[in-house]
């Protein structure tokens, strides 16, 4: 029973891969000639460019529904860096465009061989959101030319496309078939999300497209895909001279950037939609590879696909297999259904992209982020208006850096809470309380501030720390003991370290003195490095709150205490009979040596 299990999952997984990848072919082949034209390059490029590295990236990276390919930014940024090398379109310009190819892929794979993928974990789930979003309007701007049937030149800005939106009229036929296109696939969505609703909502519009073809006014008929040349990518070694060799570098580690900032951005969108774990010095290794390889292959610079990967797992994708079928299926398709391919409407696809573009934006996230936190949804406009506006690859730039910033900014001011005790709550335990979050808190020590420490002090923190420290000591009758709860101090730097040492130095030039209790291990190890702890005092750390104030009671000024009506502590209540002033400490008390302090 449980092989018989085992064996219609696998079926039904590799049904819902080829089905996909069936999807993916077709998706595929109108974008890949637009790509290559966008990039100079002969149509043909573009579909060699969709089979090999998309092959290599899927079986070598660590995604399951991330499919590479050649796209519109890579397209772009590869025709503005060879133009001024080469006529564009000339056997020269497609040896510098597949000698780069490889560059590239020698670069990407270096990325991950060098396990500098950990980069990709300084792209923060906000500009990610703010990302998908932006280029799920560019999916859907973009597709709005076919959509409509308008008149454009190839490679028009998303402005350009806008403009054409209200300034031409649009072709009946065309968004026809891409409204019946969209709500077919909707439809079909909404009953079953595992039915190949895309392909059947294509094989709408391509019908109606045929009929309107057939039967309609001239005006009514839309524009189809036409004969598609072959896609067997032929093998081929680049070659350049040794005088272009370093222009060629300079351009295949810029578009390097390029390819990897929006491979891992869309593998991470990808992921974050189908709840993937992403590696992503694996993914820098199979996209090098994927350039490498298809460098030789005919191939140009490709990287993962947010047109084609979106789709792949709307339409079911279950492993990156629907990536391999989509690339091996794209060769037999144009050669055996060639006629029927070339009925394929434009304006169907782009119905379908429509779509895409509608699922991406997540619109209940944006909701819970208005609530979460402003910031973080003011990262997230930014990043997706830089996504509107601005290349790919620096959207993403932009919104980690902001999302960098605006953690600097919260962790530069860690918060200092005055702790104390309140009146209503347990007198035999006695817990600390926040004094300014609890109104029934009791009066503080005058001699004694009880401070508790969230968060770490490091060199961007202790500007902030020292002000609010020096604020303490400058009050008119200040408390010349301190106590630092550092339970919650995370980490200190060398900048840190010395902050303390000055608090220390002040403090005792007042003549009282500054105490911690329960400091983490590596804050121990920082201050035993420097030097701190040896002129702090092993017996001016302790291990619990209790045993602190106990210690640090016999400390302080006996007289000022005789005459204190405060007795905040339980060891004040026995001052009348058992404190006398110049009371010595018992030997051991408050002793605290290395092996003790540890976390509780």
């Amino acid at each position: 029973m449980k092989m018989r299990l085992a064996t219609t999952l696998s079926r039904a997984s590799l049904r819902a891969d080829l089905l996909a990848g069936l999807l993916g072919a077709v998706l595929v082949l109108p974008q890949g000639i637009a790509f290559a034209t966008l990039a100079g390059l002969p149509p043909q490029y573009g579909l060699y460019s969709a089979v090999v590295p998309c092959i290599v990236a899927a079986l070598l990276g660590s995604s399951r529904h991330v499919v590479s390919g050649p796209t519109n930014a890579n397209s772009l940024a590869l025709f503005a860096m060879l133009a001024p090398l080469a006529a564009v379109g000339s056997p020269a310009y497609i040896e510098l465009a597949l000698a780069v190819t490889v560059l590239v892929g020698l670069l990407e794979f270096a990325t991950g061989a060098l396990r500098l993928g950990a980069v990709a974990n300084f792209i923060s789930p906000t500009a990610l959101l703010g990302f998908t979003a932006g280029a799920a309007a560019l999916i859907a701007v973009h597709a709005l030319k076919d959509a409509l049937g308008l008149s454009l030149a190839p490679g028009s800005s998303t402005v350009g496309v806008l403009r054409a939106v209200f300034t031409q009229a649009p072709q009946p036929g065309a968004l026809l078939v891409a409204i019946v296109t969209l709500v077919v696939a909707i439809g079909l969505r909404q009953w079953g999300r595992r039915s190949p609703f895309m392909l059947i909502a294509l094989a709408a519009g391509t019908l109606l497209a045929w009929g309107l073809e057939h039967w309609a006014l001239p005006a009514w008929h839309v524009q189809l895909l036409g004969p598609l040349p072959s896609p067997l990518p032929p093998l081929h070694v680049p070659s350049v001279t040794l005088e272009q060799l370093p222009q060629v570098m300079a351009v295949a580690a810029a578009l390097t950037v390029v390819a990897l900032a929006q491979s891992i951005a869309i593998a991470k969108a990808v992921a974050a939609r189908s709840g993937q774990r992403i590696d992503a010095n694996r993914e820098f290794l199979g996209q090098g590879l994927s350039n490498l390889v298809g460098g030789f292959f005919s191939c140009y610079v490709s990287c993962g696909s947010l047109n084609r990967s979106m789709p792949n797992l709307e339409a079911g994708a279950r492993s990156s297999l629907a990536a391999v079928f989509s690339a091996l299926l794209v060769i037999p398709l144009v050669a055996s259904t060639a006629p029927a391919l070339a009925l394929i409407p434009y304006a169907a696809i782009a119905g379908l992209l429509m779509l895409v573009g509608w699922t991406l934006l997540d619109l209940p996230r944006w909701k819970r982020l208005w609530w979460a936190s402003r910031q973080e949804l003011a990262v997230a406009l930014i990043t997706c208006a830089a996504t509107l506006t601005l290349r790919l690859e620096i959207a993403v730039l932009m919104g980690s850096a902001l999302s960098l910033g605006l953690y600097l900014h919260r962790t530069s001011r860690p918060a200092l809470r005055t702790m104390g005790f309140d009146r209503d709550r347990d007198e035999v335990h006695r817990p600390f309380v926040v004094v300014a979050h609890t109104p029934s808190a009791r009066p503080e020590c005058p001699q004694l501030k009880l401070l508790r420490m969230e968060g770490s002090v490091y060199f961007g923190a202790t500007a902030h720390v020292s002000d609010r420290l020096q604020a303490l000591r400058d009050q008119p009758d200040p408390q010349k003991h301190l106590l630092v709860m550092a339970k919650s101090m995370n980490f200190v730097d060398v900048a840190g370290a010395e902050l303390w040492r000055q608090e220390l130095r002040a403090r005792r030039a007042m003549g009282g003195d500054l105490y911690f209790h329960r400091p983490r291990p590596r804050v121990l190890e920082q201050w035993r490095c420097d030097g701190f702890l040896d002129e702090l005092g092993a017996d001016h750390v302790f291990p619990d709150k209790r045993r602190a104030i106990a210690v640090i009671w016999r400390r302080l000024d006996a007289e000022i205490c005789a005459g204190c009506s405060v007795r905040v502590f339980k060891e004040c209540a026995a001052l009348p009979d058992a404190r006398k002033c110049g009371e010595a400490v018992p030997n051991g008390v408050g002793m605290v040596n290395d092996s003790v302090v540890t976390e509780r």
